[in-house]
C-alpha cells in the first residue's frame, strides 16, 4: 500500500502541477453549473436529475482528457522503463494512478455538492436519488478512468491516447441504445454491458448490488487488460 499511495501523490502532484487540469475542473463545472442554474431557475425544477443527466455525456470527453497522459506521456518521454524496472509491481503503477484519477474525479464531483445542498434548502430535496446519483457517478467515472488508463497504455501519443479512451466508453455508452435493433437474447446482454445502464438504476434511488458489481468488473477487467498491455513492453 505504501508504494501505491507514493505513486498517487506523484501522479496527484503531475496533474495539478498543469493549468490543464485547473481548466478541465473549470469547464465541467461551467456546465453542469449551467444545466442545474436552467433546471431550476427557467424550469422551475428542484432536482439534481438534469445534472445527473449529463455528465455522462460529459464524461466522454473528460475523463479521457485526464486520463490521456498517465502512461502515454511517460512511454514518450522515456520515464516508463525507469518507473517498471523499479522494485515495485507493475500492479502497484496501475493502481497508482487508478487511485489518482478516482481521487480527482471524487474531488470534481464532490465540488458540485453545492447544488445539492442549495437545493435542500430550497425546498425537499430527494435523497435516495440523490445519493444514487453521486454513488452512480463515481462508479461510472472510476470505471471510464479504468478504460482511459488502459487506452494510455496502448500508445505513447496522448492524442491518441484520447481518442482511443473516448472511443472505448462511447462503444459502452451506446450498448444499451442499440437493443432496439438486435435481437432478443444479444439486446439483453449489450444492455447489461451498457454503461450508462446501470447509471440510470442507480439514479432511481436504488443500489443494486448487481449495478456496483458491473463497475467493479468493468474496472478490475481494464486494469487487467492494462497490466497485459505493460507485460509486452511495446516500443
Amino acid at each position: 500500500m505504501q508504494e501505491t499511495w507514493t505513486l498517487t501523490q506523484r501522479e496527484l502532484r503531475a496533474y495539478f502541477d498543469s493549468p490543464a487540469a485547473y481548466v478541465l475542473l473549470t469547464v465541467f463545472l461551467l456546465i453542469t453549473g449551467w444545466f442545474f442554474a436552467t433546471s431550476l431557475f427557467l424550469e422551475n425544477v428542484a432536482s439534481m436529475r438534469s445534472v445527473f443527466n449529463i455528465v455522462p455525456f460529459i464524461f466522454l470527453f473528460f475523463v479521457p482528457a485526464i486520463t490521456m497522459s498517465t502512461f502515454a506521456e511517460e512511454r514518450r518521454s522515456g520515464t516508463l522503463e525507469l518507473l517498471l524496472t523499479m522494485p515495485i509491481r507493475d500492479a502497484h503503477v496501475i493502481a497508482g494512478k487508478l487511485l489518482s484519477v478516482s481521487l480527482v474525479l471524487l474531488a470534481t464531483i464532490a465540488l458540485t455538492i453545492i447544488y445539492a445542498l442549495s437545493l435542500s434548502l430550497l425546498g425537499d430535496l430527494d435523497f435516495g436519488a440523490t445519493v444514487g446519483g453521486y454513488l452512480g457517478i463515481f462508479l461510472y467515472g472510476m470505471t471510464a478512468g479504468a478504460i482511459g488508463i488502459f487506452a494510455s497504455s496502448l500508445t505513447r501519443n496522448q492524442i491518441v491516447a484520447f481518442i482511443l479512451g473516448f472511443a472505448i466508453i462511447f462503444l459502452l455508452y451506446l450498448f444499451d441504445k442499440v437493443t432496439a435493433f438486435v435481437p432478443g437474447a444479444l439486446g439483453g446482454i449489450l444492455q447489461y454491458l451498457g454503461i450508462e445502464y446501470h447509471y440510470k438504476n442507480l439514479l432511481r434511488g436504488v443500489i443494486d448490488s448487481r449495478d456496483v458489481l458491473y463497475y467493479v468488473s468493468m474496472t478490475i477487467f481494464a486494469a487487467v487488460c492494462t497490466a497485459y498491455t505493460l507485460t509486452r513492453r511495446p516500443e
